[in-house]
C-alpha cells in the first residue's frame, strides 16, 4: 500500500560517474511504499552515459538532473545546486552506491518533526555481492535479508544486526548508535547548506553540527532507514582533504557558527 504525508518529501543523490551503481539505486525508489515527491540527481560532472540513464528513469521516477562540469572532487557544491533545484519540504540526503529498503522514505516521514534533523546510516555489501544485485533482488527485498546474503556467502559481523527487523531492538541501537543527515529545506537554507570548502570526508558532519549550533535537535535512525551501500573505490579520499575538514568541522564546533561562508548564497 502506498503512503502518504502531509508535506512534500524529496530525496538528493549525488553521483558521479558510476551509472552501473546508480541504476541499482534508483531501482531502490521503483518499490517506495512512500514514494518521493521528487528525486534530484546532484552530478558532479559525470559523463553521458550518465545522463542517457537519469533520462530512461524519467517516465517512471520524478527525477531532475542537476549537472555542473567535472573540476574535481565538488559534492558540496553540487548537493547546494540540487538544494536550490528542490522544491520539497523535506530533504533526504543519499548518494549513486546507497540502495533503498522499501520502507526508506516511510521511515523518514515517520521520524520527521519541526526542530529534528534524522541521521541515518547504511549496511556495506563487498564487492562481489554488489556487482552481483539485481532488479529482482532488489524488488523481493531478497537483497535486505541476512539469510539471503548468508547464501550468497558474504561473512557476517556485528554490523549485519542492522538487517534485523525487531522494533524494540532497532529502538534500542538508534538510541546508542550516532551518525547522514536529512531535514526540513527551511533549515537547511538557515545553515546555508554545505560548506563548499570542504572536500571528501565528514561534510554531512559539519552540515550536522551547525544544525546542533542552531539549535535543531538530532534523531537516530540508522537501523530503521536502512539502505546497502555498494562497494567501491576512493580515489579522491586524501590524507590533506581530511585534515583540512577536520580543521573546519573543529572550527564550526568551537565558534558555534550556524551559517557557512561557503554555502548557498554566496556561490549560486
Amino acid at each position: 500500500m502506498k503512503q502518504t504525508s502531509a508535506y512534500s518529501i524529496g530525496v538528493i543523490i549525488s553521483t558521479y560517474n558510476n551509472p552501473a551503481w546508480l541504476e541499482k539505486v534508483l531501482w531502490g525508489y521503483l518499490f517506495q511504499t512512500h514514494p518521493a515527491d521528487e528525486i534530484v540527481i546532484a552530478d558532479d560532472g559525470s559523463k553521458e552515459d550518465t545522463r542517457r540513464l537519469i533520462e530512461s528513469f524519467k517516465d517512471k521516477l520524478p527525477i531532475k538532473h542537476v549537472w555542473h562540469e567535472d573540476n574535481g572532487f565538488q559534492k558540496s557544491r553540487i548537493l547546494n545546486s540540487a538544494i536550490l533545484a528542490s522544491e520539497s519540504d523535506y530533504l533526504i540526503f543519499t548518494d549513486q552506491d546507497c540502495i533503498p529498503r522499501k520502507d526508506f522514505i516511510a521511515t523518514h516521514a515517520a521520524y520527521a518533526e519541526k526542530g529534528y534533523f534524522l541521521s541515518g546510516g547504511y549496511f556495506k555489501l563487498p564487492m562481489d555481492i554488489s556487482k552481483q544485485l539485481t532488479y529482482n533482488d532488489i524488488k523481493s527485498e531478497n537483497a535486505f535479508s541476512l539469510s539471503w546474503l548468508k547464501e550468497q556467502h558474504m561473512k557476517c559481523n556485528f554490523k549485519c544486526t542492522k538487517l534485523i527487523k525487531n522494533k524494540t531492538f532497532t529502538r534500542f541501537m538508534n538510541a546508542i548508535t550516532p551518525t547522514k543527515a536529512s531535514g526540513w529545506r527551511e533549515d537547511i537554507f538557515t545553515v546555508n547548506g554545505f560548506n563548499e570548502e570542504m572536500h571528501y570526508g565528514g561534510q554531512d558532519r559539519e552540515f550536522g553540527e551547525r544544525m546542533f549550533n542552531l539549535g535543531i535537535k538530532s534523531k537516530q535512525i540508522r537501523y530503521s532507514a536502512i539502505v546497502l551501500h555498494l562497494d567501491h573505490k576512493r580515489p579522491y579520499k586524501t590524507k590533506e582533504s581530511i585534515e583540512k575538514n577536520i580543521n573546519i568541522r573543529r572550527n564550526t564546533r568551537k565558534t558555534g557558527i550556524t551559517e557557512t561562508p561557503f554555502g548557498i548564497k554566496q556561490l549560486h
